[in-house]
């Protein structure tokens, strides 16, 4: 159940994360969607890592949002560079 929450917050994130850092994303809405998800469990392993959660706590939402939006900026960061 934990990635089931992780999947549904981090489509919301990345949605979110597309609205804050408009731009073109070589790879389209798909992309921007599944970085989400991975934006959503790096904020959840980044926030353990810290002692902010507990080992079985998701991550909260605006955590999501902005481990989102550095995903998408590392993303846009290489695919320029490659």
């Amino acid at each position: 159940m934990e990635m089931l929450g992780w999947i549904i917050v981090g489509l919301l994130a990345g949605a979110i994360a597309k609205l804050v850092m408009p731009g073109r994303d070589p790879g389209g809405c798909v992309v921007t969607l599944l970085l989400g998800i991975a934006g959503a469990m790096l904020a959840a392993y980044v926030g353990r890592f810290l002692g902010f959660y507990a080992p079985e706590e998701n991550a909260s939402f605006i955590a999501a949002v902005l481990g989102s939006i550095a995903v998408l900026a590392l993303y846009r960061w290489f695919a320029r560079r490659a």
